[in-house]
């Protein structure tokens, strides 16, 4: 008797476990059709879309229920390029003296839930001290409510580059870092660098082509890397399944990198128009941060917000972004969204949809560069991206049609990720 009524309470349990979520949704946007449907109600079952059907239905007792009758639904957004670990301030600097690894930790995970508030449930972080990659971890584990984490880990620079650790230290603190530290000088170290990357358990390979914006370095746009460094790097991420990224401001950078064997080009903010068929021959693509353009160049007019020659630069290249990106959305150059999140303080990414519609991109492609070629990218496109039977359970909601107005998408009123509701 005993053996059967502990049977039964097991029995119980798994019964009571397995109830699905029904959100009933008023408008459902089908990105993959470009169609936004009515009267449908997603059936969620553990961590993935079980099926949609029509018109507003329940389940049994047992189930649960989220109205969303007033709503717009959409799959969770995907942002291509953020920095998860931080954000960009007038302390930013200093705080590379100050701050210990579990400071940055700790406000990693503050930056981490705002991101998924802002409906993002999934990122590729572009580079850090190490600390995303705990982060990522975290979140996979539950600890921490935040977006899925496709990191990095360190950057990859050249001496003195844009993410050389040790650019504006005084010289006794300078070092000579290397691979390891993600810095590299010939095809040999970038081999290392990523074989580093790897066993550190990052999950895409980032190099900066060119100077940068926030680095302490003179020059915003010079490329930094040899054609023969940059192939040793992709062609070693290739063996170990990795992604490649390249943050590039200048054009030659960017060449070489296309050459190289980069998948996708970061900012892009000097492309030229032989350079954007080359990206279209070569079917890499475009990662704008417009947002992050927009904003280094405000900050850039506050007295002492950056050093000199930071601000000098922002000021420069930060407005240039976002008429790049027209040109090349009109030449045919293939686009994934991303915003460079902390550069600016995150949670601010969805302005980015506002940016790219306002200079010619239907909100629909917008959508879907946030959607289906991200998970493309990723290779998760069977997976994420869309709201389709058997993907994972990463739905989002708005007040209104973004497609009427693109700036409901900086305020979405409801999360659910992987099935579990974090915002309703």
């Amino acid at each position: 008797m005993k053996n059967l009524l502990l049977f039964l309470s097991l029995f119980s349990v798994l019964i009571l476990s397995a109830q699905n979520t029904y959100l009933q949704c008023g408008h459902i946007v089908d990105i993959a059709s470009g169609k936004t449907l009515s009267e449908k109600t997603i059936i969620v079952s553990g961590n993935r879309i079980e099926r949609i059907a029509d018109g507003y239905i329940k389940g049994a007792k047992t189930d649960s229920i989220i109205d969303l009758k007033n709503m717009t639904v959409l799959p969770g957004f995907i942002d291509m390029h953020v920095h998860i670990e931080s954000e960009s301030g007038p302390n930013s600097y200093l705080n590379r003296f100050t701050e210990n690894e579990a400071d940055i930790a700790f406000n990693s995970t503050v930056f981490a839930k705002r991101t998924l508030m802002a409906g993002f449930t999934t990122v590729r972080d572009l580079g850090g001290t190490g600390v995303n990659i705990a982060l990522r971890n975290a979140v996979d584990n539950g600890l921490v409510p935040g977006p899925r984490i496709f990191t990095a880990g360190k950057s990859i620079a050249t001496t003195g580059g844009h993410a050389d650790p040790s650019n504006g230290m005084r010289k006794d603190l300078m070092g000579d870092p290397g691979p390891k530290e993600g810095v590299v000088n010939s095809p040999e170290d970038g081999k290392k660098a990523v074989r580093q990357r790897y066993k550190d358990g990052a999950d895409v390979i980032k190099i900066t082509a060119t100077g940068g914006v926030l680095s302490v370095a003179k020059s915003g746009q010079n490329p930094q890397f040899t054609i023969e460094e940059i192939k040793a790097i992709t062609e070693t991420a290739k063996h170990y399944g990795m992604l490649t990224a390249a943050h590039a401001h200048g054009d030659e950078g960017m060449q070489r990198a296309i050459l190289g064997g980069i998948k996708t080009i970061e900012h892009g903010t000097m492309m030229s128009d032989e350079t954007m068929e080359m990206m279209i021959k070569y079917n890499a693509y475009l990662v704008p941060t417009i947002t992050a353009g927009k904003q280094v160049a405000e900050k850039a007019k506050i007295e002492g917000y950056f050093p000199p020659v930071v601000a000098k630069k922002a000021a420069e290249i930060g407005p240039m972004i976002q008429d790049m990106f027209k040109r090349a959305y009109k030449k045919g150059v293939p686009i994934a969204f991303g915003t460079d999140a902390g550069v600016f303080p995150h949670g601010l990414n969805g302005k980015e949809f506002g940016y790219m519609v306002e200079v010619g991109m239907p909100v629909m492609e917008a959508l879907k560069s946030a959607t289906i070629t991200g998970a493309e990218l990723l290779g998760k496109s069977d997976e994420l991206g869309q709201l389709k039977a058997g993907f994972l359970a990463d739905i989002i909601a708005v007040e209104e049609n973004p497609e009427e107005n693109v700036a409901t998408l900086e305020n979405v009123v409801f999360v659910m990720k992987d099935g579990v509701v974090y915002q309703k």
